[in-house]
């Protein structure tokens, strides 16, 4: 799929094909309201009770009683900036908009998710950023307009934002937490990533049975491998995310590792707002995204 939107049409169209997915939390509930993934019998999993509790109850796993994803990963969309670019740390995207210095050195993700932290930033931290009213949506969709000038490029891919990067073309973003900041402090380019005062989202991916699989025992064993230490290992060796298994975890990280993507942290992972469904409001979101690329 190209992003998590694309998983209900897909399966709806003809989920025989497929085992198992792999949706982030803003998806899942459509999967299980529509019947097309099936409950997990969690004592068939070993390492369920190692999960950490924030996702296991989530809301986004869990639907009439019963568990319907085992997650997996996951992890935040902080801010981040060039070390060298800044006198004084940032504390707040509302420097995007009032600091000239940052005209033409600023990158969003190419993501409705952008209306989240904005929307917070106008309306404050108790707006349910997953529910606003047309009002409210036009008010941030305007001012995401608004930013444009300041705007360098607007980022899909890891690899796309790492360039802006290493280029010198940008100095601060939001950024997939913990991912492009370690590629680039690969290539010896210190960036510090933050969560605003306005807060900062989180994700969690969970791994799903498409209702009706013929191959469930083989997807169980995946399931089994996808929470254990190799499972979540390999997961972090390939692109550094947070592991869902914080007991695993401990087996393949270093100490400072495990310590830097907040394992041993709840504290963080709870002042996350997880990703939630957009159910019917989906497509408003998405015009609203899509108006602010098309000024």
């Amino acid at each position: 799929v190209g992003s998590n939107d694309e998983f209900p049409a897909k399966l709806a169209g003809g989920g025989g094909v497929y085992d198992l997915v792999s949706p982030s939390v803003d998806t899942t509930t459509i999967l299980m309201k529509a019947g097309l993934v099936e409950e997990i019998d969690v004592s068939r999993l070993e390492n369920w009770d190692q999960v950490f509790p924030q996702f296991s109850s989530h809301s986004g796993v869990n639907h009439d009683g019963g568990v319907y994803g085992v997650p997996y990963t996951w992890g935040a969309i902080p801010f981040m900036y060039r070390a060298d670019s800044f006198d004084e740390a940032p504390t707040s995207i509302m420097q995007l908009w009032e600091d000239e210095s940052l005209s033409g050195k600023v990158s969003l993700w190419d993501d409705k998710t952008n209306i989240y932290v904005v929307a917070r930033m106008i309306y404050g931290n108790d707006v349910n950023v997953y529910d606003l009213s047309d009002d409210q949506l036009a008010a941030v969709r305007d001012k995401l307009i608004e930013l444009k000038p300041a705007i360098r490029k607007y980022w899909s891919t890891a690899g796309e934002l790492v360039n802006l990067y290493a280029n010198g073309e940008v100095t601060i973003s939001n950024t997939w937490g913990g991912y492009q900041s370690a590629l680039l402090a690969a290539e010896g380019i210190e960036v510090v990533e933050f969560i605003p005062e306005e807060g900062a989202e989180g994700w969690m991916d969970s791994n799903m049975i498409v209702a009706g699989t013929p191959n469930e025992e083989c997807a169980y064993k995946f399931l089994n491998m996808a929470v254990s230490a190799e499972g979540q290992g390999g997961v972090f060796r390939v692109n550094g995310y947070s592991s869902t298994n914080p007991v695993a975890a401990a087996e393949f990280m270093t100490p400072e590792e495990f310590s830097a993507l907040h394992q041993d942290d709840p504290d963080y992972l709870n002042s996350l707002l997880l990703w939630e469904n957009l159910a019917d409001r989906l497509p408003t979101y998405t015009n609203a995204w899509n108006a602010v690329k098309a000024q």
